[in-house]
């Protein structure tokens, strides 16, 4: 199993994009961008808040308009072309001005704190940062338990296709270089399926990553947007698609870093240890 290290001195990031996709989130986007925003500020972040309105049906896109006329970090967004999680968050990716992103959920359940961790953690010189629930330090609370079983055993599965330590791929909330994202492309999947597409794909082709504990909170208002009847068959089309990438491409999306004119692999030290 080859694992690539941070890239030690690579240049500082300059500006960190937060993408959120949001569907009928009117109850709760206003405190998911106020107290992304409140953190990010107080801990001199330079950062903008791309929300896509992804067809909501309530005023999730008459409150953003509110809040973007007093906070000038908000960026809100209309999908006005085919619906779903996947399709927002491409849409958000296009439109972002950062040189890193960080996909955060609408509805409050991924912690703020967290992004601060991950932008360190990417100034630290890698491409991509993971968040883990299921590591020591980190929580995930109030989860279903019917859905924490899929979880796992999903989990499990990908753990042994792709030979990774990583414990929680289909978990949305992870940072990435911009560069990286780009690498990733082209992008497959248009619903919650890209959870697993880019994390995949960034360590199929290459790209250096860590993972970090982080906390999740089930959401307190609202509809869940994820349906697992309707995401078993697209959640296996793209592991089988980036596995037999990862396997039978002879290596000809993978990232290729020099360092004086030969190829440079740095070896990964894990940062977290998963639970079982």
């Amino acid at each position: 199993m080859e694992l690539r290290g941070p890239e030690i001195g690579r240049r500082k990031l300059s500006l960190l994009s937060i993408v959120v996709p949001a569907v009928d989130e009117a109850n709760c986007i206003a405190a998911t961008v106020n107290h992304l925003h409140l953190e990010l500020e107080s801990n001199r972040i330079p950062h903008e808040i791309v929300v896509v309105n992804d067809g909501s049906k309530d005023r999730t896109w008459s409150v953003l308009q509110e809040i973007a006329a007093s906070n000038p970090a908000l960026r809100p967004i209309n999908n006005e072309g085919r619906h779903g999680f996947g399709r927002a968050v491409i849409r958000g990716i296009d439109a972002v001005r950062g040189d890193a992103v960080v996909v955060v959920m609408a509805d409050e359940s991924d912690d703020c704190h967290d992004v601060v961790k991950y932008w360190r953690a990417l100034n630290d010189g890698w491409d991509c940062v993971f968040g883990s629930r299921f590591v020591k330090g980190g929580n995930a609370i109030d989860y279903p338990w019917f859905k924490l079983i899929i979880n796992r055993l999903a989990n499990l599965l990908i753990r042994i296709l792709f030979q990774i330590p990583f414990n929680d791929t289909t978990n949305a909330f992870k940072a990435y270089r911009k560069t990286a994202l780009d690498g990733c492309r082209p992008f497959l999947s248009p619903h919650f399926n890209l959870t697993v597409e880019l994390p995949l794909k960034a360590i199929a082709r290459g790209y250096s990553w860590t993972v970090l504990p982080v906390t999740w909170r089930n959401r307190r208002t609202g509809a869940p947007k994820f349906k697992i009847k309707e995401m078993g068959s697209r959640y296996f089309f793209i592991i089988a698609y980036v596995w037999l990438e990862k396997y039978f491409s002879r290596g000809d999306y993978r990232k290729v870093a020099f360092n004086g004119g030969s190829a440079s692999t740095k070896r990964f030290e894990e940062s977290a240890t998963p639970r079982s």
